[in-house]
């Protein structure tokens, strides 16, 4: 710490890159800084910074990180906990840029895997960001000092010992945590595909706030009879709410009535979530992938000939391609390619559906004949994707009750409370005299794997490596833009960084060779991922990859899948 003070009072008021000096290792006695990465001025990517405490000071018991979601739970816990510090002891800005801030990625409502916090029976150790202090390009020397020797210390001093924390409230993040994946866990032995308690709260404060509306003006969800089932978790003991079954689930309703919320409240269900969410025993199988109409996204070669044949001027579905898709052709396509990486349940809204591939009424029909309508809509294909695959289906849907029919289980909202009303669906449809006509009774077609070229897949823009994100919704990759915008089930930017690294990490690795097909790839990297950390997708692992959150495999293959430059070669039918 004496060397680090040195170095600050020597270059205080020297030129911005003197801060280069400071990178290395100091000792604080009861932890180390580490100074990773120094940036090169004041506006630039902040400083990267790394604290490690061993466990003889922090003791941390190995009971509380003993499993992978109780070493999720705790780092998440302590990383929050770090950026509860910041905001208490750091002053924040004090000079040009982003001078004095200190930040670390610290998540919202969900507990998901990062980078940001490393427990284990040695250490605890988590990485953060500040800007090191500068007016203009001449270096805050003391400046620094105050936030590297006073600040810092508090901060870790109140965050990163476990004297120093709540026990109790550790206990719970780290149990709910450890609960809500055990019922994830055991919703397939069940034949569920989704589980909500009793009481949780569904609605969100706003449309920009993810936060759950406060209890006074909220309705607390209750299961109607007929789907309340009872599951046991390992820490909170018997859970009850509503279980939803496998196969095909209708959620109706009138307009403002809930059937949007609860259909979030499942999308959102394949993350854990912290305690007070509202939403944490609203439980989702973890392959559950939200499908909307996406107009003017790329295709390579997806086999949407399920759904769509027989297009104008003779144009391939079996390998179909466009740089502009329609919203029927990128909904059957967005549907292929989840299918193609083995997802177990789609979820639809007709709000964000094309309207010609959801259904296709029978006055419809009699006007325009099968003969000259190369749609084949989903109501004609959701019990075989079922029957085949194993893949249920939930939808919202508040126009067309020609879904009674091939529905499973028909829930319907009513002031934000499910009812079960599917022998009265069932019975109205088995009395209707003017039915449609089913479209389709051919098994839905085998999924025709695709291969990516690794020469359309290029980091590179002319000479330089350019890949970045920004926010929730693009990733910049070489010379293309990826546009995420439409894929509603990633929930933190640093998801976004992971996806990019990954196809970075897929092509440095040689996954992507040309000869192994997008899903090999990815189950090539996550293997990775699952023996050796988050960080391995990193090209600089010496500096802390301290902004990386855990995503799917169906997110990077979504994005993959919507990269322009994309090439595949498709495998043998």
């Amino acid at each position: 710490m004496e060397n680090l003070k040195n170095i600050l009072l020597k270059i205080d008021g020297n030129g911005y890159k003197a801060y280069k000096q400071l990178r290395g290792n100091y000792d604080f006695k009861n932890f180390t800084l580490y100074i990773d990465y120094v940036q090169g001025d004041p506006f630039a990517l902040p400083s990267k910074f790394r604290i490690r405490v061993l466990q003889a000071k922090a003791k941390f018991t190995s009971e509380l990180f003993s499993n992978k979601s109780r070493k999720t739970a705790l780092e998440d816990y302590i990383s929050r906990a770090f950026d509860t510090s910041i905001k208490k002891e750091s002053r924040g800005n004090r000079g040009t840029g982003n001078s004095g801030m200190v930040t670390i990625d610290s998540g919202k409502q969900e507990i998901i895997q990062r980078t940001s916090c490393v427990v284990n029976s040695e250490f605890v150790e988590v990485r953060f960001y500040a800007g090191l202090p500068a007016r203009g390009r001449t270096v805050l020397g003391k400046q620094c000092l105050e936030m590297l020797t006073v600040e810092i210390p508090k901060i870790v001093s109140s965050s990163l010992f476990y004297h120093s924390l709540d026990e109790e409230e550790i206990k719970r993040h780290i149990e709910l945590c450890e609960d809500q994946d055990y019922i994830r866990s055991i919703l397939k032995e069940n034949k569920l595909i989704s589980f909500i308690k009793n009481g949780s709260i569904l609605p969100r404060r706003s449309g920009v706030s993810d936060s759950p509306l406060p209890i006074s003006e909220a309705i607390a969800f209750k299961s109607p009879p007929e789907l309340e089932v009872t599951l046991e978790a390992p820490n909170t003991g018997k859970i009850t709410g509503m279980g939803i079954p496998e196969g095909v689930t209708l959620i109706i309703g009138g307009g403002f009535h809930g059937k949007t919320t609860l259909l979030k409240a499942i999308e959102k269900g394949i993350y854990n979530h912290i305690p007070a969410d509202g939403r944490e025993y609203s439980v989702t199988i973890d392959s559950a992938v939200k499908i909307r109409a996406e107009e003017g996204r790329s295709i390579q070669k997806v086999n949407i000939s399920s759904f769509i044949s027989n297009l104008p001027f003779g144009k391939d579905t079996v390998k179909f391609s466009t740089a502009d898709a329609s919203g029927s052709t990128s909904q059957a396509a967005n549907i292929i390619e989840t299918l193609e990486c083995r997802a177990k349940l789609l979820l639809l809204d007709e709000d964000t559906s094309a309207t010609n591939f959801l259904i296709r009424d029978e006055i419809m029909q009699k006007i325009v004949s099968k003969d000259k309508e190369p749609i084949t809509p989903f109501i004609d294909q959701v019990k075989n994707i079922y029957k085949k695959f194993e893949t249920s289906s939930v939808l919202v849907m508040g126009g067309s009750g020609d879904y009674f029919e091939v529905a499973d289980t028909v829930i319907l909202m009513d002031s934000y409370l499910p009812h079960l009303v599917t022998d009265k669906a069932k019975e109205i449809i088995k009395n209707r005299k003017d039915l449609r006509e089913i479209e389709s009774y051919e098994d839905f077609r085998d999924i025709t794997e695709r291969i990516p070229l690794p020469s359309s897949i290029d980091p590179f823009r002319g000479r330089k490596k350019n890949v970045k994100t920004r926010g929730l919704n693009n990733i910049i990759f070489g010379t293309q833009n990826i546009d995420l915008s439409s894929i509603e089930q990633i929930v933190d930017s640093s998801q976004v960084n992971s996806i990019a690294d990954i196809i970075l990490c897929a092509l440095q690795k040689t996954y992507i060779d040309g000869k192994n097909t997008l899903t090999t790839i990815l189950d090539m990297v996550f293997e990775d991922i699952d023996k050796y950390g988050l960080d391995i997708i990193s090209e600089f692992r010496d500096q802390h990859p301290g902004s990386y959150a855990l995503p799917r495999k169906f997110e990077v293959a979504a994005a993959v899948n919507r990269l322009r430059s994309l090439k595949v070669l498709q495998v043998r039918l």
